[in-house]
């Protein structure tokens, strides 16, 4: 046969069998691609269904549950969490921090489509030859493990996952998936997401981390348990270094930044305690979560993501605290037997708290708030209430009692007789002189004459929240009260004898912004005329310039206040205030063990003076202005008569129509002695004294205005 036609044989079935193979080699890719499909549509419809709406991904960001309570300059007390989370967005992260966190968990985190064929094999290797390598989920499996799954390690989970970060990666940008990585991983110390672990580890934002700093962070992520440097810090700073290399393999930083990096020293804030950060502040900051906790709830005061704005002065938070630590220390040197003592402070015109110490010092072992815990008996600290009610009921302070012995039949069968510490009777007195000499008969004598349920009720109306029991022994505070009821009660008087209710809180905001607790405009109530108020104050006044507070409570600007002693020296007690800031001052011992000769005008004067100085440094000083309601007059030297017009005498104050109309008699002046010369002065005898007339004895014909006096 022709060898061309043999040739040409040869080729055609050459042909054919390309041909037939090339037809067999698409047969059986076309079967292994319809195995795929029918695998990728097996597998879609055994892990696939009821899988979760990746649109979740989206509501990460109203995640945040960390309730922070700030201090009116701003400052941080408090992070309050069950979960401690704080969402920040990506720009609020620094580069180096996400640089880190992609090097150490996800380097082809943005060339890959949510699954890293690649890193699965590189992972699997790693495992066959038993090297520490990344791990084979990407960062968008590990976040749709954490938003939608759990983290059992079964094949249908981790089909789940993959499905799961492929959907992910079509609907959101790289950026996107980064930014609710970073906001929801565990860092541990508590912290969720980058910002709660940078606050909890470096006591900074996230936007300030720097790359020593966010190495450390994005090693932890891998075991927090294992790697915090709260746990194990040398094992930290292994993991540390491990990021570091990681991120020069990919270009991200040099060898030598590397090497700097690792060798920096890190300052670490201190490890907060379970569930909440360290507290600054701590006894005003215990109180405003109590209050949180009362007015909205736990659940949300721990998961609503709120944020507090409080009253707090850091200013005076610190003064408060150094007083009474100091002047505390300063009384059980010198004997008093005092280890405890208790300070709040506020504003008496809004009732804003600014100051609140309830302590020497809090500690694991002292954490009891004597500020708002503690029940005290308030001893003559009281007789402002007692006076208060006296006063708005008409009795002027000019009135005249006798300070003698008396007694009272009690309700069980019994008598009651007051009696003073120092066992004396002085004889008639003004109630001004009683009330700066804190007399105890003449006070019981007063509430008695006014009636004991009229003072349980203007008590109760001026701030005091205990129940009181009606009895004449509560003229001597002989209830119980707490530090911040009698600053409340004493703020009624220094804000003209308008009631404000006490607030550590201003406003609350939610996640959202929106308020959910509102302060700034409390519901005040009148509990007192405001001319009572102002000859309240007058009389504290003398408290302080001639009193039981003369001379450890002066501070240089009018100010007024009244001491409290108890029979028994378990309490002492200074509660005082100027135009603009009131504070009550507590001291004794937890035990209720007896001080020695404790009183009030010691060291619990002297730590209001001491705090009153210091905080009000650089304020305006102002005088208490005499409202319109008040009439000013001048009495005789001794008695309650008016003196005539022009011949001086003491001046007092008066609601209208209580000041006593009689008058005194004056005798005229004198005439001058004849002039003498110079040289015969020393021998020049002096004229004779004039004897002076008896008061008059016109009775004043207004009743309320000459009360008689108590028996």
């Amino acid at each position: 046969m022709n060898p061309w036609i043999l040739r040409a044989l040869r080729r055609a079935r050459t042909m054919r069998s390309l041909r037939t193979i090339a037809l067999i080699v698409i047969g059986v890719s076309l079967f292994v691609l319809a195995a795929i499909i029918a695998g990728a549509i097996a597998i879609e419809t055994a892990f696939g269904q009821n899988l979760p709406d990746v649109d979740r991904l989206s509501e990460a960001d109203s995640g945040t549950t960390t309730t922070r309570i700030l201090a009116r300059d701003g400052t941080v007390l408090a992070r309050l969490y069950d979960m401690n989370r704080v969402y920040v967005p990506i720009t609020g992260i620094s580069t180096e921090m996400k640089q880190a966190i992609v090097a150490s968990e996800d380097e082809r985190f943005y060339e890959h489509r949510g699954v890293d064929l690649r890193g699965i094999v590189r992972a699997a290797v790693a495992d066959f030859k038993h090297e520490q390598i990344q791990g084979a989920s990407t960062i968008t499996q590990q976040l749709a493990r954490t938003l939608f799954l759990n983290r059992n390690r079964t094949f249908a989970r981790k089909v789940q996952e993959a499905l799961l970060a492929i959907e992910l990666e079509r609907y959101y940008t790289k950026d996107e998936i980064l930014e609710r990585y970073l906001n929801l991983i565990y860092f541990g110390a508590g912290a969720y997401g980058v910002q709660a672990a940078s606050q909890a580890y470096f006591g900074k934002d996230a936007s300030k981390l720097t790359l020593p700093e966010a190495a450390m962070l994005a090693g932890v992520v891998a075991a927090p348990s294992v790697y915090s440097p709260y746990v194990d810090e040398s094992a930290a700073k292994d993991r540390q270094r491990r990021v570091l290399d990681r991120m020069v393999l990919l270009g991200e930083i040099t060898p030598a930044q590397a090497s700097a990096a690792a060798d920096t020293p890190l300052k670490y804030v201190a490890a907060a305690p379970p569930g909440v950060e360290a507290y600054k502040y701590p006894y005003f900051t215990t109180y405003v979560i109590a209050q949180l906790e009362k007015n909205l709830g736990t659940d949300q005061m721990l998961h609503g993501g709120l944020t507090v704005y409080t009253t707090l002065d850091p200013k005076l938070e610190r003064i408060a605290q150094r007083s009474v630590t100091q002047l505390v220390e300063q009384g059980r040197k010198e004997g008093y037997g005092m280890h405890e003592g208790a300070l709040v402070a506020e504003d008496p015109r809004t009732g804003e708290i600014l100051a609140m110490i309830g302590g020497v010092g809090f500690s694991a072992k002292n954490q009891f708030n004597r500020a708002w815990q503690a029940r005290r008996q308030p001893g003559s600290s009281f007789k402002g209430f007692v006076y208060s009610t006296a006063v708005d009921r008409g009795t002027p302070v000019s009135s005249i009692y006798s300070d003698s012995p008396v007694t009272y039949p009690a309700g069980d069968g019994t008598s009651y007789s007051p009696s003073d510490d120092d066992h004396r009777f002085l004889g008639s007195m003004t109630l001004r002189k009683a009330f700066a000499l804190s007399r105890n008969i003449v006070a019981v004598k007063l509430a008695y004459d006014i009636g004991i349920d009229n003072v349980v009720q203007y008590a109760h109306a001026m701030g005091i929240t205990e129940d009181l029991e009606a009895d004449l022994s509560l003229a001597l505070g002989t209830a119980t009260v707490s530090p911040l009821d009698m600053v409340s009660g004493y703020s009624t008087i220094a804000a003209g004898g308008v009631y404000t209710p006490p607030t550590a809180i201003r406003y609350v905001t939610d996640r959202y912004g929106a308020i959910v607790l509102d302060s700034r405009y409390p519901k005040r109530s009148v509990a007192m005329a405001s001319g009572t108020a102002y000859i309240m104050t007058s009389l504290m006044e003398s408290v302080i310039k001639e009193g039981t507070g003369y001379p450890n409570a002066i501070i240089g600007r009018p100010a007024a206040g009244k001491t409290g002693t108890t029979s028994s020296f378990r309490d002492a007690w200074f509660v005082g205030f100027v135009p603009q800031l009131a504070a009550a001052v507590w001291v004794g011992n937890d035990d209720y063990t007896p001080m020695y000769e404790s009183y009030g005008g010691n060291v619990p004067a002297r730590t209001w003076a001491n705090f009153m100085k210091q905080a009000l440094v650089g304020v305006k000083t102002e005088d208490f202005v005499m409202p319109p309601d008040v009439e000013e007059v001048h009495l005789c030297a001794a008695g309650n008569y008016r003196a005539p017009a022009g011949s001086g005498g003491r001046t007092e104050y008066f609601l209208p129509g209580t000041a006593p109309l009689a008058t005194c008699y004056v005798p005229k002046a004198s005439p001058p002695p004849p002039a003498v010369s110079s040289q015969n002065t020393d021998l020049q005898a002096p004229p004779p004294s004039s004897p002076t007339p008896a008061p008059s004895a016109a009775p004043n014909p207004t009743a309320s205005a000459q009360p008689a006096a108590s028996p």
